[in-house]
């Protein structure tokens, strides 16, 4: 059963993932949607860097802690550009110094709630850490109105070139990609709020209800009908 709530980091969510379906029932699929995530899962912490395609999990379900940052802050947090772990999932270890990592792993595994032990971890380090740029919220809002990329690049006063390398540091891929992520979380929002998938497309700024289906194949990996019944 997943379950999340709103973190004590500004614009973070704090969520677990416990099994909720019998070992050998098949994969799981997470959904792009911008962001970079803390794992924590039998012991480990990982980083889940920028998805641009669903990412398929196979093997036997297992229980998970995360905290999902708000798109664009993680780099900040990291110390690494998004676009270098786009579509991975690495070891923090493999980041940062292995020392520090085993330390702050025996603090989240010594804690009587993981997740709570895993939001202090980064609460602390966030503390210590770069800023995030204060742009990349306005880049993220104008995109996920609708906004064009070059309509988004003018109102920010930046060169569409600045504005993609930004992105690529930021958000792990270019604002165009950013942008289709951003719309197909919104379709899939209207579609399980049981919207007509027709509807859908038009209010989530699809061209039509063909548009809307191969944009869900090519990044969800599933047609709309079968992604929702899939949940």
């Amino acid at each position: 059963m997943y379950a999340e709530r709103a973190s004590r980091l500004d614009g973070a969510v704090v969520w677990t993932n416990t099994p909720d379906r019998p070992v050998g029932t098949g994969a799981g699929r997470i959904l792009p949607d911008g962001c970079m995530d803390l794992l924590w899962n039998d012991g480990r912490l990982l980083v889940a860097g920028p998805d641009s395609r669903a990412y398929v999990t196979e093997g036997a379900p297992r229980s998970w802690a995360g905290l999902r940052f708000y798109p664009g802050a993680a780099p900040a947090f990291l110390g690494v550009p998004a676009h270098e772990l786009r579509d991975r999932r690495v070891e923090l270890a493999d980041l940062w110094p292995p020392t520090l990592v085993r330390r702050l792993t025996a603090r989240v595994n010594a804690a009587a709630d993981t997740a709570s032990g895993l939001e202090e971890v980064v609460l602390e380090r966030a503390a210590e850490a770069e800023r995030p740029d204060p742009l990349l919220r306005q880049v993220v809002a104008a995109l996920d109105a609708g906004r064009t990329v070059a309509a988004t690049a003018d109102e920010l006063g930046l060169g569409a070139r600045q504005l993609h390398r930004r992105s690529l540091v930021a958000f792990g891929y270019g604002p165009k990609t950013l942008a289709r992520v951003l719309r197909l979380r919104r379709a899939l929002d209207l579609a399980r709020r049981g919207v007509p998938f027709a509807d859908t497309a038009v209010r989530a700024g699809y061209a039509d209800q063909a548009h809307l289906s191969r944009e869900v194949r090519e990044l969800a990996g599933l047609p709309l009908g079968e992604l929702l019944g899939a949940r």
